[in-house]
């Protein structure tokens, strides 16, 4: 499962490098955070992974006054929602530091966070507010993903020097990682594009790239379910799209995007946050200014209804991107 995953990749970074230090609340053992992302951590290095008192801006503020002593910390906020209490600490600090101070300090605070619905826990504990920390320079905006192995992502980020909000959907917790293997996921094709200055991206097609008529962009949990509907689609309708799964989100690698693109003409971009001023209307744009006049019909950016999430799990299902939202944009971009 990818909880254990996470849990191991946690526990090999903290053995392998002693700059690593672990924040949040309630991560100490016996309970091992809310998720149990943390289990066992604290009983390895009990005095690098620490719970701390419920405090959000105080937690990140803690995290920049270690990165600026050379540690390398990750900090948990429980779940997603909360980031907000953290915002000030990342926009005017933590960001900013290594310019204000001419590049003679780093402040390489890695935030991780829970973030997410279909669980029916209500308005304050189901957002994915991700959308709001996008473009924040010197920001990067990581999401969890199946297609990606954690170990690799964090080893890539402890390289880096840079801010990062890793954003760690919900359901996928207990889902299996399926990390391509000779060339394949399940039966998609899978295929991995890697850059110096990003993190890979992974694109998955259930027949030879060339032959499909839609480019399927999402993240996260949305990745997830969309692979399982294209390759119902494919199976039962002989309706096939490619899927571009980045893990790192903003700033964004368009290339592979592109690629994809200009081979099927049409873009559906999927994410669970609301729709209105998000990631899939700002790639919209950026791609729709590269590929102008060679796109068959407009950009279809699918999102979550700009509401406040009901607590109700039925309300909820209609106002979250689901498997039947994601179903009826691939159906019209296909066409």
């Amino acid at each position: 499962m990818i909880v254990g995953e996470l849990n191991a990749t946690l526990r090999r970074i903290l053995s392998e490098d002693e700059r690593v230090m672990i924040l949040g609340e309630d991560l100490a053992d016996p309970y091992g955070g809310a998720f149990k992302v943390t289990k066992g951590l604290s009983t390895l290095a009990p005095d690098r992974v620490l719970s701390t008192p419920v405090s959000e801006g105080a937690i990140v503020g803690i995290a920049a006054g270690l990165a600026l002593e050379g540690y390398r910390p990750i900090v948990e906020v429980m779940f997603a929602d909360f980031l907000t209490l953290t915002f000030d600490q990342v926009m005017n600090h933590i960001t900013k530091y290594p310019a204000m101070y001419d590049h003679k300090v780093t402040c390489p605070v890695i935030i991780r966070s829970p973030a997410g619905g279909h669980r029916g826990y209500g308005p304050t504990h189901s957002q994915s507010p991700e959308k709001h920390f996008l473009g924040v320079p010197n920001l990067l905006v990581v999401a969890l993903s199946p297609y990606h192995h954690p170990f690799e992502i964090y080893r890539q980020l402890l390289r880096r020097d840079e801010a990062v909000l890793f954003v760690e959907h919900k359901l996928l917790y207990p889902q299996p990682l399926t990390e391509p293997a000779d060339g394949r996921i399940g039966l998609a094709l899978a295929r991995e594009h890697v850059t110096p200055t990003t993190l890979p991206t992974v694109s998955l097609s259930w027949v030879p790239p060339e032959q499909c008529t839609a480019t399927v962009l999402a993240y996260g949990y949305s990745a997830f379910l969309a692979a399982r509907v294209l390759e119902q689609l494919a199976i039962e309708d002989e309706i096939f799209a490619e899927l571009v799964v980045p893990a790192q989100i903003a700033p964004l690698d368009l290339d592979p995007i592109q690629e994809s693109l200009e081979r099927t003409g049409s873009l559906v971009t999927i994410e669970e946050g609301t729709a209105g001023w998000s990631w899939g209307t700002e790639v919209a744009a950026q791609l729709g200014r590269r590929q102008f006049g060679r796109l068959r019909r407009p950009i279809d950016v699918v999102a979550s209804e700009p509401a406040i999430i009901p607590a109700r799990t039925d309300h909820e299902g209609r106002m979250l991107v689901g498997a039947e939202h994601i179903r009826r944009a691939v159906r019209e971009a296909a066409a």
